[in-house]
């Protein structure tokens, strides 16, 4: 008795906690808020393409594969903007990339230029000064979607509003003078385009003009516009001097710093995308997107990412070949395969291993289901952990054959593909808002289903089921191993006790 009394008294006493904490550290309103919206595209101006008013009606698309050919269009992009950027995070680093960004921000502001900046607060860690400098631009504004409420120790805030800070704004877009946008998988970060210490990713974005782009930067304005969204000015404080600047000559002396600068010297996009020359596939393509009062609670699931894109994608004849970093099925995910191989269409789905995942909880969540997904018939294949080439490999569709996967992407019947920030995941469908575009391509499509036919080239192991037990295989080398790569007594015991969690959701 006297034990339940004191459960009582706690359970009490914690509940009284965590509403004073909901009082004492309450995020401001929206008072004085101004939702503005994406102004007109100019007339004029290194982006006013050509090409796209003889090709009404049609988005022209290209894929940015390697790291450096995307951070050098996000650059290229700020730099040639005479009306605004809009972009749109779920991460931004403070490391070289992101303070190369952050100065193009800057810089364009300087010029004139309207840029508003969304980013997911849970991703800004390290930048509060940065964010407050370039929202005190008289030409530009910083919004923070459900920002923490703590600003030290941010993770604490999860004990008194974690149902709340649970969900985050996944979205990744970068949007210039209306005219042109970067849409995919890839955050802003060293890791993100292919330089730095820590672990590198297989990413894919598209850099799309267009018919899509005005879908793009009115799916903005609804986000910039959320309950969800908060004025960064309410959130976070100056610093005075210049922060920015500060933390850019940080990097000054590192040799990446150079590299980096010559890719930009080097790169060749701007001028043919203005005159209309640059290689670009003019075709259809359908914006799908979460709407971003998903981030204040449950949505519909007809309205969700994954009911949207079920229907764009419409009937699937013969293939699907999917590429996720964080694959969690769920038992729904698994019967769903199981459908569609019971229907003659053959699904092949490449994921991280054991060894190239960053998060080890979510290999938990596929491990779990791989032998079920194997015995239903889908192909399952597992990139591996390599170290990282002085140069670029060729990787079908991917530019760089890198470390770990981040890319988000599906083919389907060698007639579309889907190019986003979308998981194979319960995070992805029910918590996180996710975007992306599902374009016409059999170019595209195609190179992504010959990167499985060729196995990926050796990059990743084929995981197969022989005489009861699983097996990794190496067909470029002729091998096969039953021991999972990258496995150890801990790594399996950490595996097997997240899998008897029923964190599955959260994943």
């Amino acid at each position: 008795m006297w034990l339940l009394k004191v459960s009582s008294a706690l359970l009490i006493l914690a509940a009284f906690a965590i509403v004073l904490a909901r009082i004492v550290f309450a995020l401001p309103g929206a008072k004085g808020r101004v939702d503005d919206v994406a102004l007109p595209p100019p007339k004029d101006g290194p982006l006013a393409d050509r090409a796209a008013r003889n090709r009404p009606g049609l988005t022209g698309v290209a894929p940015l594969g390697s790291g450096a050919d995307a951070f050098a269009a996000r650059i290229l992009l700020a730099d040639a903007a005479v009306s605004s950027i809009d972009a749109q995070y779920y991460i931004w680093h403070g490391d070289l990339t992101g303070s190369l960004l952050l100065d193009a921000l800057r810089r364009a502001a300087d010029r004139g230029v309207r840029v508003r900046l969304l980013l997911d607060d849970n991703g800004t860690s390290g930048l509060d000064a940065e964010i407050a400098q370039l929202d005190a631009h008289e030409n530009a504004e910083v919004r923070l979607y459900n920002p923490f409420n703590l600003r030290r120790f941010k993770a604490l805030s999860f004990g008194f509003d974690f149902f709340r800070l649970n969900r985050r704004m996944h979205n990744k877009s970068f949007t210039v003078d209306g005219l042109a946008t970067i849409v995919g998988g890839r955050n802003i970060g060293d890791e993100y385009f292919g330089i730095g210490p820590t672990p590198l990713f297989v990413d894919l974005d598209v850099l799309a003009v267009g018919k899509i782009v005005p879908e793009v930067t009115a799916d903005f304005d609804r986000y910039w516009a959320s309950p969800s969204v908060h004025m960064a000015g309410t959130i976070v404080a100056a610093t005075g001097g210049d922060p920015i600047a500060a933390r850019l000559a940080r990097w000054r002396d590192d040799p990446r710093f150079y590299k980096y600068k010559a890719i930009l010297k080097a790169s060749n996009l701007i001028t043919p995308l203005s005159k209309g020359t640059l290689d670009l596939e003019w075709t259809d393509a359908v914006l799908v997107s979460d709407d971003p009062i998903k981030g204040q609670g449950a949505v519909p699931r007809e309205d969700l990412l994954t009911g949207q894109l079920t229907r764009a994608v419409g009937s699937i004849e013969r293939r699907l070949d999917g590429v996720t970093p964080y694959f969690v099925p769920g038992t729904a995910g698994v019967e769903a395969f199981a459908t569609l191989e019971a229907r003659g269409i053959a699904v092949r789905m490449l994921t991280n291993s054991l060894e190239a995942t960053d998060v080890l909880p979510v290999h938990s969540g596929y491990a779990k289901r791989r032998e079920a997904m194997l015995e239903s018939g889908v192909a399952l294949y597992e990139l591996r952990r390599m170290a990282v080439p002085d140069t670029p490999d060729d990787l079908g569709i991917f530019g760089f054959s890198g470390a770990s996967l981040h890319a988000k992407t599906f083919a389907v019947d060698g007639i579309r593909i889907f190019i986003g920030s979308f998981n194979f995941d319960p995070r992805s469908i029910q918590l996180n808002t996710e975007m992306g575009l599902l374009i016409d391509s059999e170019a595209l499509a195609n190179r992504l289903h010959a990167a499985f036919d060729d196995c990926f080239s050796g990059l990743a192991w084929r995981v197969e089921a022989r005489n009861g037990e699983l097996a990794w295989v190496d067909f470029a080398a002729g091998t096969v191993t039953t021991e999972e790569p990258g496995s150890s007594r801990f790594r399996n015991l950490a595996l097997k006790v997240v899998g008897w969690l029923p964190v599955e959701w959260l994943l």
